[in-house]
């Protein structure tokens, strides 16, 4: 079915007002976005099907690219989305720039977010070397495994050769 097609049926059930056909319009309308995650318009509407259903947090996710955003709206998917990773991967924005200047802002700033966090992170891991204690037992093991593999080698060509001269 053509976008502009899909567009109409789902607005025409989102103006119906009953639950089923607004959920109809969200499948819709989720299906597109699913194939056209670059295009700001049709987030933008899935996010007016949210706010019809009430979920705060979903019409904050769609709409957060938007020009005009709803402040209490994106708290809401910032509280479900803890962590700017999280929230980047919510958006499923699989294109590279925004059409608009304030949707690449915002994913640009977004994306700063994520390489702040990973940094911490990185920065918080302990990259102390192992103690000497460790290494040492690690080795002696390790040469322990060797004299043993040694060991069983000669063992087993003593074997075959007092079979094969024997």
């Amino acid at each position: 079915m053509p976008v502009e097609r899909t567009l109409r049926k789902a607005a025409e059930e989102l103006e119906r007002g009953d639950l089923a056909s607004v959920l109809r319009a969200r499948q819709r309308l989720v299906g597109l976005v699913t194939s056209f995650p670059d295009r700001l318009d049709l987030r933008e509407r899935l996010a007016d099907v949210y706010r019809v259903l009430g979920d705060a947090p979903q019409a904050g996710r769609w709409g957060y690219l938007s020009e005009h955003r709803d402040p209490a709206e994106t708290a809401a998917f910032e509280r479900a989305y803890r962590t700017p990773e999280a929230r980047l991967a919510a958006l499923h924005w699989a294109g590279g720039d925004a059409a608009t200047e304030t949707a690449r802002i915002r994913l640009a700033a977004l994306r700063a977010e994520v390489s702040e966090q990973l940094r911490d992170q990185l920065a918080a891991t302990d990259d102390r070397d192992s103690s000497w204690h460790a290494n040492i037992l690690v080795l002696l093991g390790l040469v322990l495994v060797l004299l043993c593999f040694v060991v069983g080698v000669v063992t087993l060509a003593g074997k075959v050769y007092g079979w094969l001269t024997g």
